[in-house]
């Protein structure tokens, strides 16, 4: 699920500079925008969209903390050239994925965190997944799962999905992980009701999950997301 025009031109200067060779020394393929030492910083991982790739979220770090070092991942399952997705959609209706795919990328995106926080020496608890549509799903699945592998997430125009909506259910205990969601009202591909179900699923089993609301937005990210994110990125790691 591509993004709109709208975002495209709100970054399209900051994605120009953030054009990188793609790196394949990792588990998953992907772009790094990093700062040249070796610090221990925080870490963002974003995942992209369906039917997208691993250039379309990189130019949101301009808007986001320049203490960050930053990674674009790209899924592993190919559409055609340079379309890629992270798991095949399960029948008709509602968006839910094939377990078996969810399966194996889960796998792969669990074993890239990992393998990224030991390379850009990030303390697993400061690496945090950014989601847009069906990245918003995996950051679901990856940040969710017992143990997490990450501190946080911002799962953006994005649904919990069934089968991981069940093993939560019957899980006990939260995972001790910090959780943005974001979605725009008027989001005709993801509905926004995905998103309040979600905030209201996750605060019952006893997540803290931070829930921004985008009147009129439809499937995209706006200036007010990114500001929102920025503001709970520098609220992580001061």
């Amino acid at each position: 699920m591509l993004k709109t025009l709208a975002l495209l031109t709100l970054l399209a200067c900051g994605t120009a500079q953030a054009q990188t060779s793609l790196q394949t020394d990792l588990p998953l393929n992907y772009l790094a925008q990093v700062h040249p030492d070796a610090e221990p910083r925080p870490l963002v991982v974003f995942l992209h969209g369906y039917g997208s790739n691993e250039a379309d979220l990189i130019g949101m770090k301009f808007q986001l903390p320049a203490q960050y070092n930053y990674l674009s991942v790209q899924a592993p399952m190919a559409l055609g050239e340079g379309r890629f997705q992270w798991f095949r959609k399960k029948g008709e209706g509602a968006y839910n994925g094939e377990p078996d795919d969810l399966k194996a990328s889960g796998q792969k995106l669990r074993a890239f965190v990992t393998a990224a926080a030991q390379k850009y020496h990030a303390d697993p608890t400061r690496v945090y997944l950014i989601g847009f549509s069906q990245g918003a799903m995996m950051s679901y699945e990856v940040g969710l799962r017992q143990p997490a592998v990450v501190g946080g997430f911002a799962a953006l125009s994005g649904r919990l999905l069934p089968v991981l909506k069940a093993e939560l259910e019957s899980a006990g205990a939260a995972a001790p992980v910090q959780v943005f969601i974001g979605h725009g009202t008027a989001d005709d591909r993801v509905p926004y009701h995905d998103g309040t179900q979600a905030d209201a699923l996750l605060k019952r089993l006893g997540y803290a999950p931070q829930f921004h609301a985008y009147p009129g937005v439809g499937h995209s990210i706006g200036a007010a997301e990114l500001r929102d994110l920025n503001a709970w990125l520098q609220g992580l790691n001061p």
